[in-house]
């Protein structure tokens, strides 16, 4: 088997012979020489071999068609739509990493990655063939006499694509006579050749060549040569043009010189000096100098400058400063109002409280300067980089608590007014309140918590029965008179329990003398308690009551037995609180104002404080006074010895005096940078300082003075370059050697250059190096100029001077001069003014203008510096105003007399129409105050009540929206209440005697009635009061009034009543709303069914409760309970605990959105024309939130700038190709530049003004400062065959299918096409040209065949672009429709024609009638039912002939409009054809009626 791993290993695998239907059979019924082998060879792959092999990937082949490697039935479409599927295919083999030798196992790759893929998908486009224009017209004969040629051309508009058809030949010949030549015919012309490269001319003692080195060595001269050419393309001898006089072949020339600069310099140093971890980095330069400008032809000059980034290295590199926020101290909390608190009548909103915001200005600092002033100073913010923090932060003012106190307790004992002095033997009764919720501010805003009744025999302590024992019978009987030992409790005037000790001296309650009933004896219950004293005090016509009572349980049985006592006898009546009704109590004013205490040293500063934003520091301590007096209820104030001197409140109290706080400020940030604008024009330059700390307590005022403003300094040198030119120099001449044999020339005059110098200088003359100019001056100017010595007899003029001013338009004129010089004053020639006019008169222009408004109207902008006073229900960012009357602008323009744009200072206009506009304020949603709550929806128990708003004001302008109202417009707010379940109660009396109903004399015992009154009372403090009607509380806990019951006889076991039941002592949860409170039985009500549970529910939680002013923040939320019995029936809180569920929450605080001021207003948008705007803007800075006011949608503003003129530079057309001196071959064509003016929209022509207007500009055309006026050119001479010039570059084109890119890129093409002017010299002309390049943005085209109307058996068909362009190409020639259509044999046949698909048909209204062998036998024509109409008595249907089946016959005279036609389609069907013509709707109706009939009959 070889090694565990790599090749030598083998493999094996079972083989069987199976019958076609799948069962095994013997190896001898198959062929043994088609037996496959069970064992091969085999490569054992490891996991090391992955560092060995590795797949090999070849490149993807060629695309093929799917339909090429098809063996099927697949065919190509024959017309191709978005291009067609292929395959590509690559080959794939597993290799050895080492040499790339193939393995012959590719499954030692496999093993370790899956076999790449050998074929993917492709797409082969469609071919797109050339696409090319329609001709131009054609041109002008080549000849104006004998046999010339005519030329029409076509450009390349799409280039062949993907295999597409070639381009067409772009132009087309056809010969042309204008008519017999009179003469010989010119078989000759002059031409001349392209002038030669600018040679130096040698100097007269030397003949080496030397060198130039100064601006001066420019001037060379350069020649040409001169042919005489036979139209038929040869050259021939010179003589035999000689008839024709010969052009100069030399002339100066500019010598090429190319730009030489220095050597670079050093590195400048790193323009960042300092070190920062993840700051941006610095930048360093180096330069260098033009040492020669280029000159003519030469070559210009590189770069002088190079920049690349850098950071400072080194030890001793400082960290860079850096910078961060810095904030003022926090604004006063502000509280807005709520949509219901909108209401302009409400004019006091101090009152206000709860959650508020307020506000801090943000400003950027220096962080790590060791001047304090730095870290203070503010800068510009665009250096901090950080986020800035927010400027707005909810906040809270408390809102004024009213103090809660309880009801008063009962009156305590008579006490001593102080227990340790007795001997005054003064005495107090007191009743005390407590605060259940403290006030705002302290207690010193409750009301009085103690009252004090003076009394008589006072103590301070005293026996507390907690109860009486078991009765228990004299000399241990069963039964008898006996005694109840009192269980005592010593307890002090507040009812607490003390050591016994202290209650020596008070007298110890007696036993009870009691009774318990022997077995014949009269048996009476237990005493009630005694119920709650009728009046808190005594006096003349009021007594304090309290009763108790008890009931006969059994009677005696007589023999011996106890009588039962008269009816008296079972109630007890006593006084109580027999005090008299004097009250006393101390009552408080409020606390005075803090002042200083002078025996405490003061440590107040003027500048203390904890910290910026925080709370006020307490610098010394202070004193508070109030006035305390004694009071009598309802009389008024009295001595303070009335009132108990122990429990007087104090009247002095030391308080926290606020340090004293000065305003702190900023100091000043730098001076705004001035503006590098040279000239006279005023610009300013301002800085100012923050307000961090508003003065507090008495501290120092702010300053009033926050800016500065100053005028900013005009520097008295402008900075800037500028080039100057230096005098010409002597005009250059071709050297005479050269232009000597040139008939007519002077040694000493004619053309040539002159050259001159030119230096760069600042602004104040000084030097400056030639680079500064070529980087900030304008282009340079040029070093030479053509130039003219004169001859002896040619006149010498000076150049023309400026036109002079118009002093007058209309009626004045404009003047400009010349004059000669030198010789030229002398000779008689010169004197001619009308060959050398010495001046030219020009009328002035009679400008007439015209202003007109121009564009839309601005936005509506607000005064700058608006100021609006803050209401309700209207949010004002600082104090800028967001709404009210503004004005907004239109441009106005001017124009003259020639329609042409002007400055609108001619029309006296400053530029606008100004026009008044109203901002509507936005009005919020208006609502109602909010309704009095309604009464709890129960009587008894936790339910609801509800209170409403209703809608005033509907928002507009985008006024904050309403919240969700119902269908009447109203919203609602929801609480639990509790209704207290013991407001009236049943009060029963005592039972009756028992009446025994069957009675036994001697037993007096049996069936028997109790009764007894019962009557509904209000339920007060003090216990029941008064009575009240029945129906106020629930009948069904209505006490009986009279009880059936068996009176015990004599020996019986004898019970009491039930007792009240124990508190429950189990809670079980039972859900998160439901809690079972179940009751433990007593011994004695085990024994019943008496069983009861109650359970607790839940309410669900209210909305959030605030203080009454308050709009927002914190605030309570709460959830009743109800305390139901297990029969469902809802009972007094006393059954259950008493729960009343709050928990805190919040309301969103109301939050403004908060708007940066505007930017200043932008330069314009353009520097002139009508479409320049000044923008502004703002950005959000603070985010609404809450129901605050949401941001005005305007973020930016526009205004028109003023109208101006744009005045450019043009080009004028090109003139035609002039060879100087000869009739074709190398020439120059020439240009103007002029002054043009235009509205800046590209939209109209531009108008041709004075170049003066223009003068402030710098001579450019289209942003290119090389301004070209001339150019070489080739005239072509009679006979050549040439070239067009290349066509401007085509759209880009993208290639598409319906709009759809299919993804192959864009493409633009330019051509030219071979012009000819004799037929003879066709053969000779060049191929024509095309070229394409890729491009980005390109367009869709389609492509679609267009026919015009067929005129006999042809018509038009031609290709369309979807731009409308009619175009070669493009459209799919399987898809192109007939133009000429011809039908065999031919379409004699009345009413016949030749159809498009080349058979016979008929005209309109006939049908066709065919032979045997489908030709066109007749035409008939088609049969159509009348149905008789409204006045025609007819009623037969009959076959009319008719044009049209559709319309009506006019063949009738009288039937016109009146007559229903159906077109049969066979049954069924008549009803469902209907025509008509001409018909009125009445005629309509009753015909259709009539057409229903004549249905029905059918």
């Amino acid at each position: 088997m070889g090694s565990e791993c790599g090749p030598g290993g083998s493999q094996s695998r079972a083989v069987w012979c199976a019958h076609s239907e799948g069962w095994t059979t013997l190896h001898t019924n198959c062929d043994q020489a088609e037996r496959p082998e069970n064992q091969q060879s085999c490569f054992h792959v490891c996991d090391w071999h992955k560092d060995l092999y590795d797949w090999q990937l070849g490149a993807w082949n060629q695309c093929v068609p799917v339909s090429m490697r098809s063996t099927g039935a697949l065919q190509r479409p024959a017309v191709c739509t978005r291009g067609e599927e292929g395959i590509q295919t690559r080959e794939v083999g597993c290799v050895q990493k080492a040499d790339g030798v193939p393995t012959e196992d590719a499954a030692i790759c496999e093993y370790f990655e899956p076999k790449p893929r050998l074929e993917q998908a492709c797409l082969i486009p469609c071919p797109r063939d050339c696409v090319v224009s329609q001709f131009t017209p054609w041109t002008s004969c080549s000849k104006t006499c004998g046999m010339g040629l005519q030329n029409r051309v076509r450009f390349v508009l799409a280039p062949p694509l993907f295999g597409g058809s070639a381009c067409p030949n772009l132009t087309e010949f056809q010969t042309c006579q204008p008519g017999p030549c009179v003469g010989p015919e010119s078989l000759y012309s002059l031409r001349v050749g392209s002038w030669g490269p600018c040679s130096v001319p040698l100097p007269r003692t030397a003949r080496q060549a030397p060198t130039f080195t100064h601006s001066k060595d420019v001037v060379g001269y350069q020649t040409r040569e001169v042919t005489c050419v036979h139209r038929s393309g040869n050259t021939d001898a010179l003589s035999l043009c000689s008839r024709e006089s010969l052009p100069v072949t030399y002339q100066a020339c500019v010598l090429a010189k190319d730009c030489e600069v220095s050597d670079w310099t050093d590195w400048s140093p790193c323009s960042k000096d300092c070190y920062e971890l993840n700051g941006p980095t610095g930048e360093r330069t180096r330069t260098r100098r033009v040492q020669q400008f280029p000159v003519g032809e030469g070559e210009e000059c590189p770069e002088l400058e190079e920049k690349e980034p850098c950071t400072p290295q080194g030890e001793g590199v400082p960290p860079c400063i850096a910078y961060n926020w810095k904030t003022t101290e926090w604004t006063e909390c502000r509280v807005d109002m709520l949509l219901s608190q909108q209401d302009r009548r409400r004019g006091n909103l101090t009152g206000l409280c709860g959650g508020g915001v307020q506000n801090h200005e943000v400003y950027c600092v220096q962080a790590n300067s060791a001047d304090p002033a730095s870290t203070s100073r503010p800068v510009d913010g665009d250096l901090c980089l950080s986020p800035p923090p927010n400027t707005t932060q909810p906040c809270h003012i408390p809102c004024p608590v009213e103090c809660d106190v309880s009801s008063w307790g009962a009156w305590g004992p008579c006490t001593f007014e102080n227990c340790l002095d007795t001997a005054a033997k003064k005495g107090f009764k007191l009743r005390k309140r407590r605060i259940v919720n403290e006030p705002t501010g302290g207690t010193g805003s409750c009301p009085h918590l103690v009252e004090a009744i003076p009394c008589d025999e006072p103590s301070c302590y005293d026996w507390l029965l907690v109860k009486l024992d078991e009765c228990i019978p004299d000399n241990e009987r069963e039964c008898g008179p006996g005694t109840q030992i009192p269980q005592v409790q010593c307890v002090n005037g507040d009812g607490e329990y003390v050591d016994r000790q202290l209650c020596r001296d008070a007298i110890l309650p007696m036993p009870v003398i009691c009774e318990v009933p022997c077995p014949k004896d009269c048996v009476l219950s237990p005493w009630t308690t005694w119920s709650l004293c009728s009046h808190t005090c005594s006096g003349k016509n009021t007594e304090g009551r309290q009763m108790r009572a008890r009931s006969v349980l059994a009677y005696s049985a007589g023999e011996g037995g106890v009588q039962c006592p008269n009816s008296s006898a079972l109630q007890e009546v006593r006084s109580c609180n027999d005090h008299p009704c004097t009250v006393y109590h101390w009552q408080t004013g409020p606390w005075g104002q803090c002042i200083e205490d002078t025996s405490v040293p003061s440590a107040n500063s003027t500048g203390a404080r904890a910290g910026v934003g925080g709370g006020d520091s307490s610098c010394s301590v202070g004193m508070q006074t109030r006035k305390v007096i004694c009071v009598r209820v309802n009389v008024g104030q009295v001595p303070p010895k009335k009132c108990p001197e122990s429990i007087r409140p104090e009247t002095v109290r030391p308080c926290l005096l606020p340090c004293k706080r000065d305003c702190s400020v900023t100091p000043y940030s730098d001076w705004s940078a001035c503006p590098a604008i040279c000239g006279n024009t005023k610009r300013k330059q301002n800085r100012k300082r923050i307000i961090i700390q508003l003065p507090a307590n008495g501290g120092q005022d702010c300053p009033e003075v926050l800016a500065q403003e100053r005028d900013c300094e005009v520097p008295s040198v402008c900075l800037g370059y500028r080039w100057k030119t230096h005098k010409w120099r002597r005009c250059q001449l071709v050297p005479w050697s050269v232009r000597q044999d040139s008939p007519g020339a002077v040694e000493t005059c004619g053309p040539g250059l002159q050259a001159r110098a030119v230096s760069c200088r600042k602004q104040d003359g000084g030097q400056a190096d030639m680079g500064a100019c070529l980087k900030f001056a304008s282009s340079m100017p040029s070093l030479t100029q053509p130039c003219q010595l004169p001859c002896q007899d040619d006149c010498q003029l000076t150049t023309w001077s400026k036109f002079s001013s118009c002093t007058q338009d209309c009626v004045g004129v404009k003047t400009r001069k010349r004059m000669l010089v030198g010789k030229s004053k002398k000779q008689d020639q010169c004197k001619n003014t009308q060959v050398y006019p010495l001046s030219e008169i020009q009328y002035c222009p009679c400008n007439k203008y015209n202003a007109q408004p121009m564009g839309n109207w601005s936005d509506c902008i607000l005064p700058e510096g608006g100021r609006v006073e803050g209401q309700p229900g209207m949010k004002v960012q600082g104090d800028i105003k967001e709404c009210g009357q503004g004005y907004r602008y239109q441009a106005m323009v001017c124009y003259d007399q020639d329609n042409r744009l002007v400055e609108t200072s001619r029309c006296n206009s400053h530029g606008y129409i100004e026009e008044a506009c109203i901002i509507p304020c936005p009005s919020d949603c208006k609502l109602s105050e909010w309704s009095n709550w309604s009464r709890c929806s129960k009587s008894c128990g936790s339910g609801v009540k509800v209170r409403s708003k209703w809608l005033r004001e509907k928002p507009y302008n985008g006024g904050r929206p309403c919240p969700k109202l119902d269908h009447v417009n109203q919203v609602y707010e929801v609480v639990p209440c509790l209704s207290d379940c013991g407001q009236y109660v049943w009060v029963a009396e005592p039972w009756s005697v028992w009446k025994v109903s069957n009675v036994d004399l001697k037993e007096n015992c049996g069936e028997g009635v109790q009764t007894r009154k019962v009557r509904c009372m209000q339920n007060t403090i003090n216990g029941p009061s008064d009575p009240v009607e029945d129906y106020l509380c629930d009948p069904e806990e209505m006490p009986l009034g009279a009880r059936d019951r068996q009176l015990p006889c004599p020996e019986d076991c004898v019970l009491s009543d039930w007792g009240a039941w124990s508190s429950c002592s189990l809670v079980w949860t039972d859900a998160d709303n439901l809690v079972v409170l179940a009751p433990i039985l007593s011994l004695f009500s085990f024994f019943t069914s008496r069983f009861l549970c109650y359970f607790v529910f839940y309410a669900d939680w209210s909305t959030c409760q605030l203080s009454e002013r308050a709009v927002c923040g914190s605030g309570m939320k709460t959830r009743m309970l109800d305390c139901v019995r297990s029969d469902g029936k809802s009972v007094d809180l006393k059954f259950c605990e008493e729960w009343q569920m709050n928990a805190s929450c919040v309301v969103e605080c109301p939050i403004n959105c908060q708007l940066s001021d505007w930017s200043p207003w932008s330069e314009c948008t353009q520097t002139c024309g009508l479409a320049g705007k000044l923008w502004r803007r703002r950005t959000v800075l603070q985010v609404p939130q809450g129901d605050g006011r949401s941001c005005p949608p305007q973020r930016e503003q526009w205004k028109p700038c003023p109208v101006r003129p744009c005045y450019q530079w043009r080009y004028s057309s090109w003139s035609g190709c002039k060879s100087e001196g000869a009739r074709c071959g190398e020439g120059l064509r020439f240009r103007n530049v002029s002054c043009f003016v235009s509205d800046g929209s590209g939209q109209g022509e531009a108008s041709l003004v004075d170049d003066e207007l223009c003068g402030n500009l710098e001579p450019s055309v289209d942003g290119d400062k090389q301004i070209t006026l001339e150019e070489p050119c080739t005239s072509p001479c009679p006979g050549d065959c040439y070239l067009t010039d290349w066509t401007v570059w085509s759209p880009c084109q993208l290639s598409c299918v319906s709009g759809d890119d299919l993804g192959f890129g864009s493409v633009q093409v330019r051509s030219r096409a071979v012009l000819a002017q004799e037929p003879e010299n066709l053969l000779q002309c060049p191929e024509q040209e095309w070229e394409a390049r890729p491009c980005t943005e390109g367009q869709c085209y389609e492509y679609k065949w267009m026919t015009g109307a067929w005129r006999s058996s042809s018509r038009l068909v031609w290709c369309q672009r979807s731009d409308g362009l009619n175009v070669t190409g493009g459209c799919p020639m399987t898809a192109q429709p007939l133009a000429d259509r011809s039908c065999d044999p031919a379409c004699n046949k009345p009413r016949s024609f030749c159809t498009e698909a080349g058979v016979c048909g008929c005209d309109e209204g006939y049908t066709e009638v065919m032979t045997s062998d489908g030709l066109l036998d007749q035409c008939t024509v088609i049969p159509v039912l009348e149905i008789p109409t409204a006045g025609d008595n007819r009623a037969d249907v009959k076959t009319i002939r008719a044009v049209s089946p559709t319309q009506p016959s006019n063949s009738l005279p009288g039937r016109a409009g009146r007559t229903w036609f159906l077109q049969p389609f066979g049954p069924g069907t008549l009803t469902r054809q209907i025509y008509s013509s001409n018909l009125r709707d009445s005629q309509i109706k009753s015909n259709f009626i009539c057409h229903i009939h004549m249905v029905s009959r059918c």
